[in-house]
């Protein structure tokens, strides 16, 4: 339990992180220079207005300077980021599967407010992603056996760290296509594009760290979603369907963040 309330006040903190990302990536701006500051005056923000859910609260949700109300996204990616990472070290246990999963976490919700605030996934978050969801697998199982079976099939016996990263390469580059390929196909029917590629550089990421089945069980969920729940929103707030961008990788992400909480069942 000590191990999941330190992931937890870590998480606040890559929380407090990710919310500079979200803002300033879809922007092309750097999230190194300059520090910290208020969107509206520009002032910079003291080290003691930038401690993760606290100064929110203290402060009302406003700029101490400007007095400009601050985003409820602000405390919800902190708190959301915290309660992931202290959910994966209690269930896995403060060891490598474990961060591997709160990196997960931390990637798909950057992804998921990214794309819902401005319809954007950056490929610093998808790509870079995907490097480091290859790059665990050298080091921890990837929760599927799809590969291995496929191998095995061929008369390929493949194991350990060889099936590990079999199965992340299968993972990331078989969902992604047959996304690839739907979104083609529609823009051939409709003659219009109905897929970004993000969305595309998205599935790569997510498989390269589920595996086949955990991206194909995302993009199941994941369209499920957006089509009743986004076109809902569609008919409720009357927006044109012909028009209305509808953000896929909100509930992609969404969707990848419930299966990765079921990935260590995945691979039985």
């Amino acid at each position: 339990m000590t191990a999941a309330i330190l992931a937890f006040l870590f998480g606040l903190l890559i929380g407090s992180f990710l919310n500079v990302c979200i803002y300033r990536w879809p922007r092309d701006l750097s999230v190194v220079r300059p520090r910290s500051h208020c969107p509206s005056c520009e002032k910079p923000i003291a080290w003691y207005d930038n401690i993760p859910l606290l100064s929110y609260a203290l402060l009302g949700g406003r700029c101490r300077q400007c007095r400009a109300r601050i985003p409820i996204r602000y405390p919800a990616v902190e708190l959301l980021t915290g309660l992931c990472f202290f959910y994966f070290v209690w269930t896995l246990g403060p060891a490598l599967p474990a961060y591997k999963m709160c990196a997960l976490a931390a990637l798909l919700l950057a992804l998921l407010f990214c794309d819902l605030e401005e319809r954007i996934l950056p490929d610093e978050l998808t790509l870079g992603g995907a490097l480091a969801g290859l790059a665990f697998a050298f080091f921890v199982p990837t929760p599927d056996s799809t590969a291995q079976s496929l191998s095995w099939l061929a008369g390929v016996n493949l194991t350990g760290r060889a099936d590990w990263l079999a199965e992340s390469v299968l993972g990331a580059v078989l969902p992604a296509a047959l996304l690839w390929a739907g979104g083609w196909l529609y823009e051939k029917v409709r003659h219009r594009e109905g897929l970004g590629f993000g969305d595309v550089k998205f599935m790569v990421m997510v498989g390269s760290f589920l595996g086949i089945n955990g991206a194909l069980l995302t993009l199941l969920l994941g369209s499920l979603a957006g089509s009743i729940l986004g076109y809902a929103y569609i008919w409720i707030a009357r927006k044109d369907p012909k028009t209305y961008e509808l953000p896929l990788g909100t509930f992609l992400s969404a969707a990848a963040l419930v299966v990765a909480m079921a990935a260590p069942r995945l691979r039985a």
